[in-house]
């Protein structure tokens, strides 16, 4: 057990991470939830992450504009396939939700392939790099976030699907590229999940309190044993989920 690896400097802009990215996925894993699309994000991030792993093939600089133009772009170009596909075909939403992920998934690889480091590239995208976030890649996302709350309080949410999708999109290609494709999950549905059944003015504090708890235990772990965190990080927004759930006041 390392404790000297408890080290502020690295663990607090991810920590810090962890929480803005909470603030906005919450919400959206909540309405998430309540669409009954479950996979939407794995979707568009995997989308966004085609576009990154393009960016890579290209030579383009990983903090450059240019990647986030080409994640943007693809996660948004996926938002707007999905608001099509609901309109169209809106009883098999998701199921093309889980094709549109899988055929990402498996594009990803197909680039990869003839790439001496890809796969460490993929395993980079899907499980992230947290403890590499510093304090100066924060404050655009903070911005970008704070920007997507502001839509989604001030209405966005009667946007209908297409409004949705898109800020959905904004939001997750962020998010991908701060803590990577399965903590992006994670933070969405699993303390959206811990909530679900309290009392509809508790839910938001026990999803917030769950996350909270999931991220601060799990990167204190992973420096500890030495582990990979968004993987720690996940296992233990599960086990928070789960206490959450044991703790739910009872309704007979």
């Amino acid at each position: 057990m390392n404790t000297a690896a408890l080290d502020w400097s690295i663990l607090g802009p991810a920590f810090i991470a962890g929480l803005l990215v909470l603030v906005t996925h919450i919400p959206l894993g909540r309405e998430v939830l309540r669409r009954g699309i479950i996979f939407v994000d794995l979707a568009i991030a995997q989308v966004a992450g085609i576009g990154v792993i393009l960016a890579h093939l290209l030579a383009w600089e990983l903090a450059g504009w240019e990647v986030q133009l080409a994640a943007g772009g693809a996660a948004v170009l996926g938002a707007l396939l999905l608001t099509w596909s609901e309109k169209r075909y809106a009883a098999i939403q998701e199921a093309l939700i889980g094709t549109l992920f899988v055929l990402a998934a498996t594009g990803g690889i197909l680039l990869l392939a003839r790439n001496p480091h890809g796969g460490e590239q993929l395993r980079d995208l899907l499980v992230g790099q947290i403890l590499w976030v510093n304090y100066r890649d924060l404050w655009p996302v903070g911005a970008l976030y704070a920007a997507v709350l502001a839509l989604w309080y001030g209405g966005c949410r009667r946007l209908g699907p297409g409004g949705f999708y898109l800020l959905f999109a904004v939001t997750v290609t962020a998010s991908v590229q701060l803590v990577g494709v399965y903590l992006v999950f994670a933070s969405l549905i699993i303390p959206a999940l811990a909530g679900r059944l309290w009392p509809p003015r508790a839910a938001h504090l026990v999803a917030f309190a769950t996350g909270i708890a999931g991220y601060v235990a799990g990167l204190i772990l992973s420096a500890l044993l030495d582990l990979p965190s968004g993987a720690v990080v996940v296992w233990c927004l599960a086990i928070a989920a789960v206490a959450a759930s044991l703790l739910q006041p009872r309704t007979d």
